[in-house]
């Protein structure tokens, strides 16, 4: 009895290694956005248009993977209005297949693209000495009244002063955003952040899960968390807003190149940056929401323009009528660093400041190091602190390449306690953080 039991369990696993060997050996999908042109149906899709886009697209790919239920899991956006395409998990053999296909203009990875980083109205002419010359600009284009500015980036924080819709006149007709206003809706679903100047907030994230794991539902919002997008969209139609400073620099009145028009956020840019499928969303809905202008603060190093978000989706805003603006990258100054370069674009960006805020350490042996600080309060003139670096001032336990750069938790309050500490920049943490880590020391 025992030996036919050990018979069956040896036959039963026997069978199971069988069919271990024979299951077929899938790869690891990644996102690719697939290009196909432009659309059929013109400028002004029917809902037939664009069921009929759509399916094209799950035909399209069903012919590579095999099954329209397989097509449509794998595409997560499919562009059906402007820009004709969709975005897809697909392993690397299905995509060089589909990129052969003759009706696929391209076929590329779901790239991350990085953010971009305010006399910019004295440069300009608008304005000097913050009086308005007698033919400016800004009279003539009666200050953007009216005009609907668009912006791809990390979002709006709807409170800021600059997004007030005081003196506004009801929101023109040409728009066609129908009150989308996606700021905070899983807190109250009933509350609008948007007004008569900002007059609409999406967001758009598949591309970025897509790329690096799911996002918390708390994200799910076009609120700005980052700053970058309230910068950006401040800057090109934010509102009057006067008395503002920057710890007591820089006073004066605050206000957007057309400080009359609305503004719409388009957040396709979360913490570690912004993915093709998204950017590419972005432009869809724009396009559809009709915008005047569009304000492109962010870019890659694609060189290809049938492979490049912002190349395809600038295109099809143009075709439609919309300005587009972006800006040429902060890599500079070396030779092949300026990005955004398609040549419907207007690429803005400056080599040099003019600006300064300078702040200087005075050392034992009376030497001045000059520096910058934004900081309107003075060391006692007449009491000297100890300088050490961050590497010197570090935990025990943390790596020298982590504190040089002040990283959060990296300093030991009773090593950095009334001395002078000497921070590394680092791009991902930023200067500000590296000042406030050290502040918190006891710096």
């Amino acid at each position: 009895m025992s030996s036919s039991i050990f018979q069956l369990i040896i036959s039963s696993f026997l069978v199971c290694i069988f069919f271990l060997q024979v299951q077929p050996s899938y790869g690891i999908g990644k996102s690719y956005v697939v290009y196909l042109g432009a659309h059929s149906h013109g400028l002004n899709p029917s809902s037939a248009d664009l069921d009929y886009a759509t399916n094209s697209h799950y035909s399209l790919l069903s012919s590579i993977l095999g099954s329209h239920e397989r097509a449509k899991d794998a595409i997560f956006y499919s562009y059906n209005r402007h820009i004709n395409g969709f975005a897809a998990i697909l392993e690397e053999k299905e995509a060089e297949e589909l990129a052969r296909n003759p009706n696929v203009v391209s076929v590329s990875l779901n790239k991350m693209h990085q953010l971009h980083t305010t006399r910019s109205w004295e440069f300009l002419g608008l304005e000097g000495n913050r009086i308005l010359p007698k033919y400016s600009i800004w009279e003539k284009a009666r200050y953007g009244d009216d005009t609907i500015i668009g912006n791809l980036d990390t979002g709006v924080w709807p409170e800021s002063q600059s997004f007030s819709d005081q003196g506004m006149s009801p929101i023109p007709s040409k728009w066609r955003g129908n009150g989308i206003c996606q700021i905070d809706n899983f807190i109250d679903s009933n509350k609008t952040y948007c007004n008569r100047k900002l007059i609409g907030a999406r967001f758009f994230y598949k591309g970025y899960e897509a790329y690096a794991g799911k996002l918390g539902a708390s994200f799910y919002t076009a609120r700005d968390t980052i700053g970058h997008g309230s910068h950006t969209l401040s800057t090109a139609g934010g509102n009057f807003v006067q008395g503002v400073s920057v710890l007591g620099n820089g006073n004066g009145t605050a206000k957007g190149g057309s400080p009359k028009a609305r503004v719409a956020a388009y957040k396709v840019c979360w913490l570690h940056g912004c993915n093709d499928a998204d950017i590419l969303a972005g432009f869809e809905a724009a396009i559809s929401d009709g915008v005047d202008v569009l304000s492109v603060s962010l870019g890659g190093k694609t060189k290809n323009l049938f492979t490049d978000s912002v190349a395809i989706g600038s295109f099809h805003a143009v075709a439609n009528g919309i300005v587009v603006v972006s800006s040429a990258g902060n890599d500079g100054p070396y030779f092949g660093t300026v990005v955004n370069t398609a040549p419907w674009l207007f690429t803005v960006a400056a080599s040099t400041i003019d600006r300064d805020f300078t702040s200087y350490v005075k050392l034992g042996d009376n030497t001045y190091i000059k520096g910058t600080s934004l900081s309107s309060k003075d060391l006692p003139s007449r009491e000297f602190y100890p300088l050490i670096s961050a590497k010197e001032a570090k935990h025990f336990y943390v790596l020298s390449r982590e504190a040089k750069f002040c990283r959060h938790g990296t300093l030991d309050v009773e090593k950095v306690m009334g001395k002078i500490v000497v921070c590394l920049e680092d791009e991902l943490f930023g200067i500000a953080n590296a000042g406030e880590e050290a502040s918190s020391a006891g710096a």
